[in-house]
């Protein structure tokens, strides 16, 4: 009923004016009287404006501030003069000109009307409102002065001006053009002119170019992307935003550098902001950007999402309302795969657990290219991984990031292994078929000799392969050969150092003596034009290593391990359906709290210790996707550590129904920013720490964003350096880093020796980072440009992280994770069989007793495999001191020599 009295009281504002239009063509004919029925009309609109007036006064929050409204003012000086005239019977023009005002009025009636809905033509109406009615105001009371002249002036120096010329010069007013073919005479007047010149030629001078510019954009906004045949394009929507824009370009660009061949087209649901406007324009060469909506057909037409190479959703990470930026994007993506199904899609989204929606999509399909990035599976399982393997996240990033070339000052050489090992990158190609029928073990053992025939004595690390399940096996057992048609992860420089894999033949190669020599040759060139086969995938790594020399002491491995066989386990091994989890009864949420009373948390020792910051109104973490990594059934069950969660009982609460059904979980309400607190689960005596935050801090500084975990990593510390057991790993997850320099990492950075200032300015040099104790979640968010040059990759990073087996193998574990079920018969998925795990193990307790001082990291990976059956992925090892908190850092596939002590 509001929304119709206030359209009702425009329209009868609109007729009001109408009525003083006509009154006014009639006063400049110089009829005196006017038709009763006129009047008759204009006093009941008005008497109607009275009650309105009422009605408004009586729900004015604020009595004395309604007096001083526009619309007040307007029914001061418009109501009781036509009541005077009606009881005269003569009516007078006076200040009826201010009803024009009421047009302001305009914008909110279309948006109750649904006709304006989107902020183009919103805004546009606002600034057509505001000048129309200026226009029309101002026109009214230079006609009201000049044809009654001054009131104080004898006689009078009024002249006749018609309404249409007082609106003429208002315009050549507001213009500054004035031909001076009609001027005001009246002080009245001029006077007002000398005002209203100031605020018309701003009025005039910004509106109209604004006005033109919004329906120039929009044109061309609107307009249709032309498809050429064989030029490659991308489609981009979702979350479009200056800081989503720039950080996708530098990305995307930097991975595609040198010729930029593939064109960009943005899709946004809202015109673009003055920063982000020149942002498309420094870009213009090759990004466009197109107003629309995913959701509207018209629009994926005018972008040619048919035969686009790919869409790529962007998310909002720093959403306060992770579910409903989520089922959006997953709307767009239902709308573009009903629209065109073959289209590749390639989905961020924030929480894993609404992954679960898109298999229900019938046209999506993992193998063809159909990736999702998820912010929270990732993050928290490189923290989750972290905790057992420390220095992995730093491995994974530098081996899956693309970063610029920067200059290094010379007074780092110490440091140079790290800069140098950044290079490497993981690249996929075909294997020859050469390679079929052999083991995982053969294949590599094969390889690395044929290699070290080379003057640079090149390494190279074979085979992760993939089951007729289509599941990613690393480092699989004897049992399982390679097969025809397969292709290959590798860990390399360059794609020529990776073709060689893909050209190797028996016949021509067998006795070579340079691996530079392995190039495609006639004989096999049929084989190496079939396509990849999507049931069996088969990965490896290879790496190009010169002879150089490099002391290491108190080293670790990390490494690849063959799980043990589950059939060895004890009674206690209860797995889910997926045969991928170990599961347990649900426990209640008051057995799973400790308390400093408890018996239970004196004895905690080498437990994971979880920091959580986070309250009843945050977002939910997704404590799942931590636990789990820590719960996959390729660790036998004594292996499993006990995971304690500090933080607000509220907030784990609400978490708790998610991980209910995994073992060794407990929960402490508490802070770890109390002493007392951390005292209580026995930090001192934990394997690793993590810090999650789920606050989201309403701060314009960016380096206030992760206060908390700053200062808990900074107490955990003190406290550690008061403790005279061995230095604890505190892994902080700093959040919400936007960009790749995480500048906050600054604040819990420790400098790798006293003489060693290694640059703050990249992430990647500074000490947190190198020791693998500091993620930043900007990496995430270049693996949208990574997916889309090659998903195959993504499946590999998401295996390595989450402990899992497949995207397949992921949607099932997905599904049943919601709800956790045990498995009846104990029965067991082969994938999960075969699965191995992730571990770090020092190289001077049972591991190559024999090593010498000679040997290099290429030597050590094949005794390793040859031995044991362990695959070799990198080096963790102390820094030089003084280093008090006994730090390490990660090489990874390192191309040292190794020295145990």
């Amino acid at each position: 009923m509001g929304c119709v009295l206030v359209i009702l009281v425009f329209l009868l504002n609109i007729g009001a004016l109408i009525i003083y239009f006509v009154n006014l063509a009639e006063a400049e004919e110089f009829k005196i009287s006017f038709p009763d029925s006129i009047l008759y009309v204009d006093t009941g609109f008005n008497a109607f404006f009275l009650l309105y007036f009422g009605l408004r006064f009586v729900a004015a929050d604020d009595k004395l501030r309604f007096w001083l409204e526009l619309n007040s003012l307007v029914d001061f000086f418009t109501i009781p003069p036509v009541f005077v005239s009606y009881y005269l019977k003569r009516n007078w023009l006076g200040l009826r000109f201010l009803r024009a005002l009421r047009l302001l009025e305009l914008p909110r009636i279309l948006q109750f009307l649904r006709i304006t809905k989107n902020n183009y033509s919103i805004k546009l109406s606002k600034l057509f409102a505001i000048f129309i009615s200026t226009w029309l105001t101002a026109a009214g009371f230079i006609h009201l002065v000049e044809n009654h002249g001054d009131p104080w002036v004898q006689p009078a120096n009024s002249q006749s001006l018609s309404y249409f010329k007082c609106m003429y010069l208002v315009m050549m007013t507001m213009s500054t053009v004035g031909y001076g073919d009609v001027v005001v005479q009246t002080t009245l007047g001029q006077t007002f002119i000398i005002f209203f010149i100031i605020g018309g030629l701003v009025l005039f001078a910004n509106f109209i170019p604004e006005v033109v510019e919004i329906v120039e954009s929009h044109k061309n906004y609107k307009s249709s992307y032309e498809v050429v045949s064989g030029k490659n394009y991308i489609v981009v929507c979702g979350n479009i935003t200056l800081e989503s824009v720039t950080t996708f370009l530098r990305d995307f660009l930097l991975r595609d550098k040198g010729n930029v061949c593939t064109e960009i087209l943005f899709l946004g649901e809202s015109l673009p902001s003055l920063e982000l406007e020149a942002v498309f324009k420094c870009y213009s060469a090759y990004t466009t950007f197109f107003y629309g909506s995913a959701l509207n057909s018209e629009d994926l037409k005018r972008v040619g999402m048919e035969s686009a190479n790919a869409c790529l959703i962007l998310a909002d990470v720093h959403s306060p309302q992770p579910y409903t930026e989520d089922t959006s994007n997953i709307m767009r993506v239902l709308s573009i795969k009903n629209h065109y199904p073959n289209t590749r899609v390639i989905l961020q989204i924030i929480q894993s657990r609404n992954k679960v929606y898109l298999p229900n999509i019938p046209s999506w399909d993992w193998r063809t290219g159909d990736s999702i990035v998820c912010f929270a599976e990732l993050k928290l399982g490189f923290i989750a991984q972290s905790c057992l393997v420390p220095g992995l996240s730093t491995l994974l990033t530098n081996l899956f990031i693309v970063k610029e070339d920067t200059e290094v000052c010379p007074s780092f050489v110490q440091d140079k292994m790290l800069l140098e090992d950044k290079d490497y990158k993981v690249m996929t190609s075909q294997l020859s078929n050469d390679f079929a029928e052999m083991t995982f073990i053969e294949v590599c053992r094969y390889v690395v000799q044929m290699q070290k025939m080379s003057p640079y004595r090149q390494t190279v690390i074979t085979p992760l392969i993939v089951s007729q399940y289509s599941t990613i096996l690393i480092n699989p057992s004897a049992q399982i050969k390679l097969h025809q048609n397969t292709m290959g992860f590798f860990i390399a420089h360059s794609l020529a150092e990776v073709k060689r894999a893909q050209f190797y033949c028996k016949a021509c190669h067998s006795d070579i003596q340079d691996p530079e020599q392995v190039k495609k040759c006639q004989c096999k060139s049929r084989l190496y034009s079939k396509p990849f086969s999507g049931n069996f995938l088969k990965i490896c790594f290879s790496l190009k290593r010169k002879k150089r020399k490099r002391w290491l002491n108190e080293y670790f491995l990390i490494v690849f391990l063959l799980t043990i066989s589950l059939e060895e386990e004890n009674s206690r091994v209860i797995l889910d359906l997926t045969g991928m989890l170990h599961w347990c009864d649900a426990v209640p949420l008051q057995e799973a709290i400790l308390n400093c009373k408890d018996q239970a948390a004196p004895n905690l020792k080498d437990h994971i210790l979880v920091c959580v910051f986070g309250d009843g109104n945050s977002p939910l973490i997704g404590l799942q996707d931590f636990v789990i990594p820590l719960r996959a059934s390729n660790f036998i069950y004594h292996e499993l550590k006990d995971i304690v969660f500090l933080g607000s009982l509220e907030y784990l609460q609400r978490e708790w129904k998610f991980i209910q059904n995994f073992p060794k979980l407990w929960l402490f309400s508490g802070s770890a920013l109390s002493c007392a607190d951390l005292r209580a689960v026995n930090v001192q005596d934990c394997a690793a720490c993590a810090i999650l935050s789920s606050n989201i801090t309403a701060s314009s500084s960016p380096s206030l964003v992760d206060t908390e975990s700053i200062l808990a990593t900074l107490n955990i510390r003190s406290m550690q350096g008061k403790s005279s057991s061995a230095p604890l790993d505190v892994f902080s997850f700093l959040l919400s880093f936007p960009i790749e320099s995480s500048p906050n990492a600054q604040f819990i950075n420790q400098a790798l020796s006293g003489s060693s200032e290694i640059p703050d300015q990249d992430q990647l040099f500074t000490t947190g980072a190198s020791t693998g104790t500091i993620f930043s979640d900007s990496f995430l968010n270049s693996l949208l440009s990574m997916t889309y040059y090659n998903h195959h990759i993504l499946a590999l990073l998401q295996t390595l992280v989450t402990s899992g087996t497949s995207p397949a193998l992921g949607e099932q574990l997905l599904e049943e994770s919601s709800r956790l079920h045990r498995n009846p018969d104990n029965m067991i998925h082969v994938a999960s069989q075969v699965r191995c795990k992730l571990a770090l193990l020092p190289l001077s307790k049972r591991l190559l007793t024999d090593v010498v001082q000679e040997d290099c990291f290429g030597d050590i990976y094949c005794r390793a495999l040859d031995l044991f059956g362990i695959l070799c992925f990198g080096l963790y090892r102390l820094v030089e001191e003084p280093n008090p908190y006994k730090n390490r850092q990660v090489y990874f596939i390192s191309d040292c020599t190794i020295v145990k002590r």
